[in-house]
């Protein structure tokens, strides 16, 4: 029996592959719209213009049977952060010796023979986004694309990764030379405290999220003064003051523990100025979600006239997150005994209706081991989004393909991470499977 690769082997190999794929050859490049894809994106594409190398690029929201019918078969294909879910349709229409694909995401089809894949699950599932792989790829390429390591991190944060940091990631970071301090995970840490708290979604603080005169209270029960008309940021907080703001912000949501709220900040050189890299991590992903990919990428390249533009993006998308998760809050939802589902149909747009599910599975408002399932509407479709609170409990992408296989639709994701499209007549049917589904499961625990 054939010894299995390991991850980093497999990237070296495949990368010796690349190389030899023809020069005058065309390469298209499709890559997820969310911070890890535009991250996976932008690493790539400088790879490539290194090596004067001919390719387009498309920013995808999903990867649907449709689009992949389409493809060229005379060029080569790169799937980054997507694809894994999709094998059966690359085989069926013939991409599947065409193409090349980077992604992290869960397998659950046969892998054709002559695909050329990297994907952790295959390799000892090590915790790496697909911007991570993507720049272990690029570095083998050459090694000067060192300096896009800075981009890998920036993914790994947007798909909250950091928490976890293996063998691999922590090379990335060593490479990236970026800046970690101990401190209370709320971004931006380099902002004024006010607007922070404001703005802060992740985690959500009832009565202060979204509202300037709860933050006030807040600031004033921990004895935090505005000094020369303003606020300190986070990392400019003394200890005494870190600590009596972390113990009011556990006050007004007890089911947060003080060990979720203290953690690594990584501080990231962007524009030449010492940056949050969660903030700009969240920038990228409101300028992809809001219809505008190219500007993410150019902010990625650090082109000066993005930046405007970007914090602009991101100053309307925080608004509109703030709403959308107040209506979420408050509207009517199905409950069960340990799930939620959370239809919100044209309400919220769906663009936005993962990162509300995930900052609701992470508010501790539900108890661990609750299934959230957040809808809305997508054109003829509907966006389905499911997350596990606490990263635990059913593996929701096994759920999510159960009731596919009946529904119709697409499906990707992780094991406490996963989302679908179905169409809009499905809904009833999707959302009768799902509550049968999970409540048979409760029965059978």
């Amino acid at each position: 029996m054939q010894e299995k690769k390991s991850l980093k082997e497999e990237i070296r190999l495949l990368a010796e592959n690349f190389l030899k794929e023809p020069k005058d050859k065309e390469i298209i490049i499709l890559s997820h719209f969310d911070t890890d894809g535009i991250s996976s994106a932008t690493i790539f594409i400088q790879a490539l213009k290194n090596l004067d190398r001919k390719f387009s690029l498309k920013i995808v929201k999903n990867l649907e049977e449709e689009l992949i019918s389409k493809l060229p078969k005379d060029k080569t294909i790169v799937f980054l952060d997507l694809a894994s879910g999709s094998l059966h349709h690359l085989e069926k229409y013939n991409v599947s010796k065409n193409c090349y694909i980077i992604d992290h995401h869960e397998i659950n089809q046969e892998i054709p023979k002559e695909l050329r894949i990297i994907n952790p699950h295959l390799n000892g599932d090590e915790k790496i986004s697909s911007s991570g792989l993507t720049y272990l790829f690029c570095k083998e390429l050459d090694k000067k694309n060192k300096e896009f390591a800075k981009l890998a991190v920036l993914g790994m944060i947007g798909d909250q990764l950091e928490k976890e940091i293996d063998k691999l990631n922590e090379g990335i970071l060593n490479d990236s030379e970026i800046k970690r301090k101990r401190g209370l995970l709320i971004y931006p840490s380099t902002r004024p405290l006010n607007r922070t708290l404001e703005f802060c979604s992740n985690p959500y603080i009832p009565g202060v999220t979204g509202e300037t005169k709860g933050v006030l209270e807040l600031l004033r029960e921990t004895g935090i003064k505005l000094q020369n008309g303003k606020y300190k940021s986070l990392i400019e907080l003394d200890e005494d003051e870190m600590k009596k703001l972390t113990t009011a912000i556990i006050l007004r949501n007890p089911k947060i523990k003080n060990k979720e709220l203290i953690g690594d900040i990584f501080l990231i050189k962007m524009f030449n100025k010492l940056e949050d890299a969660r903030e700009i991590s969240a920038i990228i992903n409101a300028c992809s979600r809001s219809g505008n990919p190219e500007i993410a990428i150019q902010f990625c390249m650090e082109i000066n006239s993005a930046k405007k533009k970007s914090e602009a993006i991101y100053a309307k998308y925080k608004q509109n997150l703030i709403s959308s998760l107040k209506f979420a809050e408050n509207m009517e939802k199905i409950n069960g005994k340990n799930f939620v589902i959370i239809n919100a149909r044209e309400k919220i747009q769906e663009t936005i209706i993962g990162t509300i599910a995930s900052i609701l599975s992470h508010s501790r408002i539900y108890k661990k081991g609750t299934v959230i399932t957040a809808m809305a509407y997508y054109k003829d479709k509907i966006k389905v989004s499911v997350r596990n609170v606490g990263n635990c409990g059913r593996n929701v992408r096994e759920i999510l393909s159960e009731i596919i296989k009946i529904t119709g639709g697409e499906v990707g994701g992780h094991e406490h991470a996963a989302g679908c499209i179905i169409k809009k007549e499905k809904e009833k049917e999707f959302i009768d499977l799902l509550k049968k589904n999970l409540e048979i499961e409760v029965i059978k625990v």
